[in-house]
């Protein structure tokens, strides 16, 4: 089993996981970890560093077919606008490489917030720290360990759109 800041927190809190691997593919995201697994993709969450207008971090963990609607998502936390993290600030502040985010076990604290749809789950793959490596839990424990709060923010991507 892996040892990253990721599973460190969850083990700290009494949570177990069940861990998944693939190999890694340089901007293959979510899509490359579904085939790989056979896994359906809307069960993978990707996490992002998003931060808003008044320059705060936040993490988003969102299905992996899906993109964030930015104007949504800033009326939901309350604030004039979302923008995704430059790749150095994202791996500065959560101490992860881009590709292997998770939202556990983070550098610095942030808010985090969680598709509401993957709240709907049994369970789901998020990231484990590392790239290619990702664990399966309950969609609760984000919310238990990381007081993350639910939005409705998904978009689903269509063919040949940006993720």
């Amino acid at each position: 089993m892996a040892t990253t800041p990721a599973t460190r927190a969850l083990e700290r809190a009494g949570m177990g996981w069940r861990e998944h691997r693939y190999d890694y593919v340089d901007h293959g995201g979510t899509t490359e970890a579904s085939r790989q697994l056979g896994i359906d993709e809307h069960r993978i969450a990707k996490t992002l560093v998003m931060v808003d207008d008044r320059r705060r971090e936040r993490l988003v963990v969102m299905h992996g077919d899906c993109t964030v609607a930015l104007k949504q998502l800033a009326r939901e936390v309350g604030c004039k606008t979302v923008t995704p993290a430059a790749p150095e600030l994202a791996e500065r502040v959560t101490g992860y490489r881009i590709g292997g985010i998770s939202p556990f076990g983070t550098r610095k604290a942030m808010p985090v917030h969680v598709a509401r749809g993957l709240l709907a789950l049994e369970t789901l793959l998020v990231n484990g720290g590392q790239r290619g490596f990702l664990i399966e839990i309950p969609p609760r424990v984000i919310v238990d360990l990381l007081a993350a709060t639910a939005v409705d923010c998904a978009l689903p991507v269509r063919d040949g759109a940006v993720r």
